[in-house]
């Protein structure tokens, strides 16, 4: 298993880890040697202008968005020194950020389309999003939600957190509603679990789910009072972000380990990503472990056409390759479900069972029961 062998380092409580983060080129260049191409994407960054520096494109009507630095020094310590090291590439910025395809955006999913009112996004007849706070742990270089995370608007206001209550309170076919951002861990238990005591009391009987990324940035995080909080207020379910089998260290299967021995549900959700998944033995790997730790792997899904991101896209009939091996080599206990959130705002679609999808020259063309289309780029 991955971590096996490895002394288990003496974490620091996780709000300093939290704040010691490195967010500046001198911090990371402590650190490590950068590459010519991470380099040059701090020739052009300047974070006084962000989130567009001078001369770097506008995208239609959009400014460029860049997602700031951010690295805890725990995940840091994890990265190799080859430049294309697979840990490497989520969290450290690269040149190819200030290059935009035509079809992207920094909103690729139109969440502001879908958003009745602030903090909340509702696509689905009966399930929606609440976005609790703008700030991760990790910037990951990946990032679909460029047009909000690490914006500064910070955790979700009384006021706003009001009024998607009373949403909520007008639409009782909303059954399902998940805690996403930013990260929600970044909160404080107590700002975190106040939340979901308010929608609990407001709407009794809710399913809520709660996305993060920390149980494998910074799994101090994962505190026994935390697992003890979230063992209190069940059913709660946690969808756990994880793209590689090396962030399965000692320290993250610690974390891991206290959230199922609490009895809270644990689910996976991986993006397929070029140089860093995009191998079956790689994903089965993954699958594997998360399977082992109790942890169900629930979704892989294709890259969203988000700003800057073009360089971590796996072709679709590459990713529709490798999930059918995976199928031949595992049980449906491992297998996620391959799935593509339709550019636009057209919702997720299963790969395997997607609505009408045409190959044209240069896109694929999913059309909808109530046809609608939708492009992505085959390249």
């Amino acid at each position: 298993m991955v971590g096996i062998g490895v002394p288990l380092r003496k974490l620091t409580h996780w709000n300093l880890e939290l704040r010691r983060a490195i967010r500046t080129r001198e911090g990371l260049e402590r650190k490590i040697s950068l590459s010519q191409s991470e380099a040059r994407f701090f020739e052009h960054f300047q974070p006084e202008e962000q989130p567009v520096a001078e001369g770097q494109p506008e995208v239609g009507s959009k400014r460029f968005q860049i997602v700031p630095l951010a690295i805890p020094r725990y995940y840091l310590d994890l990265v190799g020194p080859d430049p294309m090291d697979p840990i490497r590439l989520q969290c450290v910025p690269r040149e190819e950020e200030w290059e935009s395809g035509s079809m992207e955006t920094a909103d690729p999913l139109a969440d502001r389309t879908y958003s009745p009112v602030a903090r909340l996004v509702h696509r689905y007849r009966d399930r929606a999003l609440l976005l609790v706070t703008d700030q991760c742990a990790m910037n990951c270089r990946f990032c679909f939600r460029r047009h909000f995370v690490g914006k500064g608007q910070g955790p979700i206001r009384p006021s706003e957190l009001d009024h998607v209550i009373q949403y909520l309170k007008e639409h009782p076919e909303v059954k399902e509603l998940l805690l996403s951002g930013g990260d929600p861990l970044t909160l404080s238990d107590e700002k975190l679990f106040a939340i979901v005591d308010t929608i609990r009391f407001s709407r009794p009987g809710i399913v809520l789910r709660v996305s993060s990324r920390l149980p494998v940035v910074l799994p101090s995080r994962i505190t026994r009072r935390f697992a003890y909080q979230m063992r209190t207020r069940q059913p709660l379910w946690f969808v756990l972000h994880v793209n590689h089998p090396r962030e399965l260290t000692q320290e993250a299967d610690q974390a891991l380990k206290r959230l199922a021995d609490a009895g809270v549900p644990l689910l996976s959700q991986t993006v397929l990503l070029k140089g860093v998944n995009d191998d079956v033995e790689v994903l089965e790997e993954l699958f594997r472990c998360l399977t082992a730790r109790r942890v169900k792997p629930y979704y892989l899904f294709q890259m969203d056409l988000a700003q800057g991101t073009s360089h971590f896209r796996v072709p679709l009939k590459r990713g529709m390759s490798l999930m059918r091996e995976l199928k031949s080599r595992l049980s449906a206990l491992s297998v996620p479900t391959y799935a593509l959130d339709l550019p636009g705002g057209g919702g997720k679609v299963s790969l395997f069972d997607p609505p009408t999808m045409l190959e044209g020259e240069r896109e694929w063309i999913f059309r909808t029961p109530e046809g609608r289309e939708y492009r992505y780029p085959k390249e």
